[in-house]
Parts: structure tokens; C-alpha cells; sequence
């Protein structure tokens, strides 16, 4: 499956954004979904993830109460709702899709996207 993730930018703290990652290729309704960060060279880290139905949800303490992780099977996308953003939350940001159970670790996860830039301004 090829991931395809946009929508970062750069907003004020406080601002909001949505990020899109729009699947092609294999069925995407059978893979567990991801969304991770990364700053410079430190370790990806773990944002959200969603089970392949929707039905589970997951989010990092970090970001819990102000993102929100959402799919859409029938557009073959998995989206995260940026609200209340922070100067720390500027990273990187990736999607990621693998089969089985919702991970938190990058390395459990087969298939990337090239990931979208979120700049956070104070």
C-alpha cells in the first residue's frame, strides 16, 4: 500500500490543521493506521492510531483532548485533527499503515508516507 500524507503548514499556537493520508494500492480498509512525529534526529514517536475499522482509537498523552484521529474506508484515508496546537508539536508527520492491531511502535509498521511538515509559531 502506498501512503500519501499532506496538509502540514505552519499555524500560530493555538491554531488547528488537519492531516490527510490518502492509501493506494492494496485494501486499505485492512490496515491499522498511524500517525507518528519526528524532530530533527530523534526517535519517531508515537502520535495516534486507529484499528482498521475504526471502531479503536489511541492517542499519545501528549496530544490526547486536542487531536483526533479519524478514517474514512470508502476514501481509502486516515486523517488527524490538529486542534489547539503547541510549539512542541512542530515535528514532522508521518502515516503509517500495517496489518494486525493498532502499535505504537514505528518499527511494527510496514508502509510509510513522506510525511508533512507542522511549524507551530509562538
Amino acid at each position: 500500500v502506498q501512503l500519501q500524507a499532506s496538509g502540514g503548514g505552519l499555524v500560530q499556537a493555538g491554531g488547528s490543521l488537519r492531516l490527510s493520508c490518502a492509501a493506494s494500492g492494496r485494501t486499505f480498509s485492512s490496515y491499522s493506521t498511524g500517525w507518528f512525529r519526528q524532530v530533527s534526529e530523534k526517535e519517531r514517536e508515537f502520535v495516534a492510531g486507529i484499528s482498521w475499522d475504526g471502531r479503536s482509537s489511541y492517542h499519545a498523552a501528549s496530544v490526547k483532548g486536542r487531536f483526533t484521529i479519524s478514517r474514512d474506508n470508502a476514501e481509502n484515508s486516515v486523517y488527524l485533527q490538529m486542534n489547539t496546537l503547541k510549539p512542541e508539536d512542530t515535528a514532522v508527520y508521518y502515516c503509517a499503515a500495517r496489518e494486525g492491531r493498532v502499535d505504537a511502535t514505528p518499527t511494527m509498521f510496514v508502509y510509510w508516507g513522506q510525511g508533512t511538515l507542522v511549524t507551530v509559531s509562538s
